[in-house]
């Protein structure tokens, strides 16, 4: 039984949400590559090349750029073991993502910073929401102009009625880009066009008051200091508890086209996402650490593809 709620704790299953082109996919694609579940990320934008998103197999899918299915995938980070479903954010096939949130503990949205809060956006909060499902936030895209933080922030709150934690700060948009500073950890990562945050880590300065960030990033160094000191007058704090209720969302900056960004929100969310909870059923509650196996079956997949003749029917396993 002790190795069973040790491998329950490991868990995390979640699902990303967002409105179309808010860059799902993408950042899909590099959770599995700093995941090392692939080696190389395909580029979803380039549709008429030889490669494409992994979680993107079936052809109306490589010639549109956009997810039609929902694909289920799996990878280590850590002592972690991550589930990550990949869904659709295109209206036409809403249906299939509506049935996949029934299955996640935990859902990460992904907002581009140019537009804000989008109609797809509201929709799939709505339905999380009904779950209290808790919600990471990853804002998207920093590497082009994008509208000013804190009014994305104010929009997010304002319309999807979710009280907002910044974990990580951006240090200029577009060209001025110049990195992202964590507020819990207290450290600057340094943005380099060009680099692979792959295979090469974020330089990191630690601590907002360090001479090194004069000598790195110059009249933006003083700047930033007197932006951080009003977000954290103004913001609130992360509080696990608020998050796991789904009344609150922390929210972190990056570009995963450029896969910057991407480690901080990975870091944080093996750490503070759920792990298994019981569900509630008919009859009972089936608490996950039961050794009978239960589960549900949300999905059901038959001839989508030629090379997916085969009906697969997908199952959440709630105990065993």
């Amino acid at each position: 039984m002790s190795e069973l709620i040790t491998e329950i704790a490991r868990r995390r299953t979640f699902a990303i949400i967002s409105h179309p082109d808010a860059g799902k996919t993408t950042l899909t694609e590099k959770l599995l590559l700093f995941g090392g579940a692939i080696q190389m990320a395909g580029t979803v934008k380039a549709r008429k090349a030889a490669r494409h998103a992994t979680s993107d197999w079936m052809k109306l899918e490589k010639e549109r750029g956009i997810s039609v299915t929902s694909s289920v995938m799996q990878f280590k980070y850590g002592d972690r073991v991550v589930n990550l479903l990949d869904t659709p954010g295109h209206a036409d096939f809403s249906e299939d993502t509506y049935r996949t949130l029934t299955a996640v503990d935990s859902a990460l949205m992904v907002i581009d910073c140019a537009k804000g809060v989008e109609e797809r956006t509201i929709r799939l909060m709505e339905v999380c929401r009904l779950r209290q499902t808790p919600i990471f936030t990853f804002i998207n895209k920093l590497d082009r102009e994008g509208r000013d933080p804190v009014e994305l922030l104010d929009e997010v709150e304002s319309v999807l009625g979710i009280q907002c934690a910044p974990v990580t700060w951006p240090i200029g948009m577009g060209k001025r880009l110049r990195g992202v500073y964590h507020l819990l950890d207290d450290t600057v990562h340094l943005y380099e066009a060009g680099k692979n945050y792959v295979t090469q880590e974020a330089e990191v300065i630690e601590g907002l008051d360090n001479p090194e960030l004069d000598a790195r990033l110059g009249l933006d160094a003083a700047e930033l200091r007197d932006e951080i000191e009003l977000v954290q007058g103004a913001s609130h704090e992360f509080e696990a508890g608020a998050y796991l209720a789904g009344e609150q969302t922390p929210v972190f900056f990056g570009s995963a086209i450029n896969n910057f960004g991407v480690t901080p929100l990975l870091d944080a969310f093996v750490e503070h996402a759920p792990a298994p909870q019981s569900r509630k059923t008919v009859g009972r509650t089936v608490e996950a650490d039961e050794s009978a196996l239960t589960g549900f079956i949300f999905k059901i997949q038959a001839n989508m593809d030629p090379a997916h003749r085969d009906r697969i029917a997908f199952m959440r396993i709630c105990s065993g």
